[in-house]
């Protein structure tokens, strides 16, 4: 089964959204490219490559008051000359067991195909509130 750009990487975002909801570090790292690079929201730390990104959540997860993180996703655009997308959106971190989210921003991810599936390349977080 075929499936466009758009849909492919917003079932991988859900995917993601769900590892994250579950700490499954298992289920994290085969959506990351092994380079994966991420910029945070508020202090612009540089987390690069997918060793270093799992162990950063890793931290996360055993945090004693942890923050669950949501990525919505609000456009994809697909390259129509490489195997590449870029996605834009909204994401906020919600601390576990609460409603109100401390945290919230906008993000853009740049995705890569490789073979049947997409992973994340890069992405960048600014925070808002």
């Amino acid at each position: 089964m075929i499936t466009s750009p758009d849909l492919a990487i917003r079932m991988r975002r859900a995917d993601f959204n769900r590892a994250l909801a579950e700490a499954d570090l298992n289920a994290i790292g085969p959506l990351l490219a092994p380079q994966a690079v991420l910029v945070t929201g508020s202090d612009s730390a540089v987390i690069s490559g997918r060793k270093a990104q799992l162990q950063a959540w890793k931290r996360e997860f055993a945090a004693a008051r942890r923050t669950v993180y949501t990525r919505t996703p609000e456009n994809i655009v697909a390259s129509s000359v490489e195997p590449i997308a870029m996605e834009h959106g909204r994401w906020q971190g919600v601390t576990a067991g609460s409603d109100h989210p401390p945290a919230s921003g906008s993000y853009s991810a740049k995705w890569r195909q490789v073979g049947a599936d997409w992973v994340i390349e890069a992405e960048i977080y600014l925070t808002l509130a």
